[in-house]
């Protein structure tokens, strides 16, 4: 007599859920958010400046969208942020932690003629990437995660990156993509017994507007010669995982490294 086997439980059906995404109004979030939107994800940009702009290209493309500018940095506007999201659409059921930024810098010069030191990282370039690609992630997760366990569920998506393994020349970014793994892993454990799954994604070199207009042509070109896929990702690429995450119950407690292959 033959196994018999149950069929599979579905995911999370994303039709109708509301859809958070910050750093949405360009980029790896914009991205994201029409993959969710082509879903019938209710849709919420969020990011610094430009939500409402963003907001309304994704009407005018057919989605269900609001816009509700967000300082990730300040727990005052993260608060009021939420507040306003479970307001006029409703509490959040997949928040996508995407806002970032970069302030590149090796962490000391050296001048090889004067045997001198000739640079340093500043301060205002460590912490300005921490607080937003950090303080940014507890700030959002804590604020979606309290609104999810009230609503029975939901997933949260941080995204960290591959340079959480530590990238030359990035000590700061690096330092705190890390981080947010850890707090994948950490919450994964954490908010289980409300439903919530946390499940992240680390990209690696993806073809956005903040890494080209940060790459020069030559870096570029050694970064793709290093890619075993021989170029970079696509923001739809990875706006296709995080649509995978939604859709697997299985996806949980882990960083899903879509990098084409790249070890840093």
């Amino acid at each position: 007599m033959g196994r018999k086997f149950l069929p599979l439980m579905g995911g999370m059906e994303i039709k109708d859920q509301v859809i958070l995404v910050t750093g949405g109004a360009r980029g790896l979030g914009f991205a994201m958010l029409a993959a969710f939107g082509e879903r019938g994800g209710r849709l919420v940009v969020c990011d610094r400046a430009g939500s409402a702009a963003a907001a309304e290209t994704l009407r005018a493309q057919g989605y269900d969208a609001t816009g509700i500018d967000c300082n990730v940095t300040e727990e005052s506007s993260v608060v009021s942020a939420f507040e306003q999201i479970a307001a006029q659409v409703g509490p959040v059921n997949i928040a996508i932690l995407n806002a970032g930024i970069l302030r590149d810098g090796l962490l000391i010069r050296f001048n090889k003629a004067t045997g001198k030191i000739k640079g340093k990282m500043s301060l205002e370039q460590w912490q300005s990437v921490i607080d937003v690609n950090l303080t940014g992630v507890f700030l959002t997760g804590r604020e979606a995660a309290a609104q999810m366990a009230e609503a029975g569920g939901g997933l949260i998506i941080p995204i960290s990156s591959v340079a959480m393994h530590g990238n030359p020349g990035q000590s700061n970014y690096s330092a705190a993509k890390a981080g947010v793994a850890a707090l994948t892993r950490l919450w994964a454990q954490e908010l289980s017994r409300f439903k919530i799954r946390v499940c992240g994604i680390a990209p690696g070199f993806i073809a956005t507007e903040m890494v080209l207009k940060d790459m020069n042509a030559k870096a570029l070109e050694e970064w793709q010669s290093r890619i075993p896929i021989g170029r970079l990702g696509r923001p739809d690429e990875i706006a296709h995982t995080a649509v995978f995450i939604a859709e697997n119950d299985l996806m949980t407690g882990v960083v899903v490294e879509a990098s084409g292959g790249i070890k840093i």
